[in-house]
C-alpha cells in the first residue's frame, strides 16, 4: 500500500501517582433506569444510583456499569460493521444463561459468529453483549 503508515503501537505510559483504577463502564442509551434494571436482573448487582438521566449498578468495589441518557440515541445494529464496544459475560451454563436472559428481555440476533464458543445477545435497547462458557472450572 503506497503511502500507508504502518501501525506501530507505542508502549503504554501509565499515569503515575494518580491512584488510577477502572471504575465504571458507561453505556449511552435512551432509558437509563430501564437498562440498569435489565442488567441488575442479568448480573444480580445492586442498582447504586438511578434517575431519569443516569443509572448505575455494581457489586462492591469492582467495576460498575452505568447508563447515561443521550437524546436521539440509536443503538448499534448488530452486525453493522461499525466500531462499537460490547460486554462479555462468562457463565457456567451457556444454554441456561441464554434462556434466562431471553426471559428477562434480551434478544438473540440471527447472526452468531462464535461457532458455539460464545453467544451474542442484545439488551432491550439493542446493545450487543456476549456470553461465553467458563472453561476454568470455577
Amino acid at each position: 500500500m503506497r503511502g500507508a503508515v504502518p501501525f506501530a503501537p507505542r508502549a503504554a505510559q501509565p499515569l503515575r501517582g494518580y491512584g488510577k483504577q477502572l471504575s465504571t463502564v458507561v453505556i449511552d442509551c435512551a432509558e437509563p433506569a430501564a437498562l440498569a434494571a435489565f442488567y441488575q436482573k442479568a448480573t444480580g448487582w445492586e442498582i447504586t444510583c438511578s434517575d431519569q438521566n443516569f443509572a448505575s449498578l455494581g457489586d462492591g468495589p469492582s467495576v460498575q456499569l452505568a447508563f447515561v441518557r443521550i437524546g436521539g440515541h440509536r443503538p448499534p445494529d448488530w452486525p453493522d460493521g461499525a466500531t462499537h464496544m460490547h460486554l462479555d459475560f462468562t457463565v457456567t451454563d451457556l444454554d441456561g444463561a441464554t434462556e434466562e436472559l431471553l426471559g428477562i428481555g434480551a434478544a438473540r440476533p440471527a447472526f452468531q459468529p462464535g461457532d458455539g464458543q460464545w453467544i451474542v445477545l442484545t439488551d432491550p435497547e439493542g446493545h450487543p453483549f456476549c456470553l461465553t462458557a467458563d472453561t476454568t472450572g470455577n
